[in-house]
């Protein structure tokens, strides 16, 4: 069953709401918007002004100069076009002020719902070494490793020699594999706890570190839930993110091909029972690490739709933006976890404007010429059309390429097909990157970890 609107804190309709994002995100959320009948304001920078992605909004409001602190992490104009645009909930999406929690409280106040967890959740999740305290004590099983930040070196040294090395060094509020390092000895501890904790310092505002166990070979899984404010929370299967770059994912499948069944069966239920004591509410995902065994770690949560829902969505049918709305509208979960489920594969490719033969640098510009495939099990996610410009402002996400299909090797051969008939002009890109890892042994086999595509891209493997 599909509403048409979706009920805000008062028992009224979002009739309006503010998109306080840009690029596909934005358009994924417009889309969703435009299905429900709610009426959406999209912001935008003075670099963005111009993009086609804005015309299916209902309202457009440009924040300011290109400079992200000027524009799209400007709470005060954000909060100010909110209100006088009539809206009465905020979609922060991905990426910019979507974990922030005094974004979140500064809403609240304003008198605008936040389409996203509490402020509290927000907090205690972004603070990696509370989240892996919180998450420990609840019953998920945690990768070893400290419970607070660590004081200093010394601190670290003594913590590595009790966990045994290798060992990983982790920023507190990191991300993204920054403030992360490898320490395999005592006499590399100095120099990466400086470096990791400048590097967070510089990219967070917070030069904290925590240290874990390094797990190596292993392999990214995560989990996808949801709950609502009455205590209902379930998972929606989990998704295999392994395929990386630098810590950055660059291809995501659902469900994974390495986890076993036994170890499914046992961890998903754990991962929605923790979120329902926990008290979470809305979209998150529980992102874990799996070891050689096959056991899965749990290392972060996620406190945000992810970029790589869309997989998700393609094998249970479910509208997770809408489900969003609907939990932000006080409503109860759709369906309960028994009447849940998924059939079929889904593979996404991030095509990005990026030159792989330079170290993958971006390589912003304007698209000249944009061709997607299209018919069954084809989706595209993409805010650009042919003539549209790539800012070197933000990330470089040209289109998410998403192909579904009954098995995983019919998903692969759909992939294939779907990669050769896209075509991007004007920009370079990783497009033919994508169309090696559909014809890679390793992807194609399933058989791979978070290190496998650079040690292939290296020459390794």
């Amino acid at each position: 069953m599909r509403y048409t609107l979706a009920l805000d804190r008062g028992g009224h309709l979002f009739r309006r709401i503010l998109i306080a994002n840009r690029g596909e995100v934005a358009a994924r959320i417009l889309r969703t918007c435009k299905s429900m009948g709610v009426q959406a304001v999209a912001v935008c920078s003075e670099a963005d002004r111009d993009h086609s992605w804005l015309a299916a909004a209902d309202d457009v409001v440009c924040l300011g100069p290109a400079r992200a602190a000027l524009s799209y992490l400007d709470i005060d104009a954000l909060l100010q076009v909110a209100v006088s645009k009539g809206c009465s909930a905020v979609h922060p999406g991905w990426g910019f002020l979507a974990e922030n929690d005094t974004f979140a409280l500064r809403c609240a106040a304003a008198g605008l719902t936040f389409i996203g967890p509490s402020p509290n959740h927000l907090r205690n999740m972004g603070d990696k070494s509370l989240a892996r305290k919180t998450m420990s004590e609840l019953g998920m099983p945690v990768i070893p490793g400290t419970k607070d930040p660590l004081a200093d070196v010394e601190a670290a040294r003594i913590q590595a020699e009790i966990i045994g090395y290798p060992v990983l060094l982790k920023a507190v509020s990191g991300g993204g594999g920054r403030g992360m390092r490898v320490v395999r000895n005592s006499s590399e501890v100095a120099e990466a706890y400086t470096e990791a904790s400048a590097e967070s310092l510089s990219a967070f505002a917070d030069g904290r570190l925590y240290l874990e166990k390094l797990i190596e070979g292993g392999r990214h899984i995560e989990v996808q839930v949801i709950a609502d404010r009455f205590g209902n929370a379930m998972h929606l299967g989990e998704r295999e993110c392994s395929v990386q770059r630098r810590h950055q994912k660059v291809v995501e499948e659902a469900p994974s091909p390495g986890l076993s069944p036994a170890e499914r069966a046992r961890i998903l239920p754990i991962v929605s029972d923790v979120i329902s004591r926990s008290g979470y509410r809305n979209v998150g995902t529980v992102e874990m690490l799996m070891d050689a065994q096959g056991k899965l770690w749990f290392m972060e949560m996620n406190t945000r739709l992810q970029v790589e829902h869309s997989v998700t969505e393609e094998i249970s049918g479910v509208d997770l933006v809408e489900w969003q709305l609907r939990v932000a509208a006080n409503e109860a979960l759709p369906m309960s976890q028994s009447e849940f489920s998924q059939s079929g594969h889904a593979i996404e490719f991030r095509i990005n404007a990026e030159d792989p033969d330079q170290d993958f640098k971006p390589c912003p510009g304007r698209v000249s010429r944009l061709k997607f495939p299209q018919g069954e099990g084809i989706r595209i996610d993409t805010h650009l059309r042919s003539g549209d410009r790539i800012p070197p402002n933000y990330d470089s996400m040209v289109a998410k390429l998403i192909v579904s299909a009954p098995t995983r090797e019919q998903a692969l051969e759909r992939a294939r097909g779907a990669l050769s008939a896209t075509v991007v002009e004007g920009v370079k890109t990783n497009l033919g990157l994508h169309r090696r890892i559909a014809n890679w042994d390793a992807f194609t086999s399933g058989n791979y970890n978070t290190h496998s595509l650079e040690q292939w891209l290296a020459g390794g493997v």
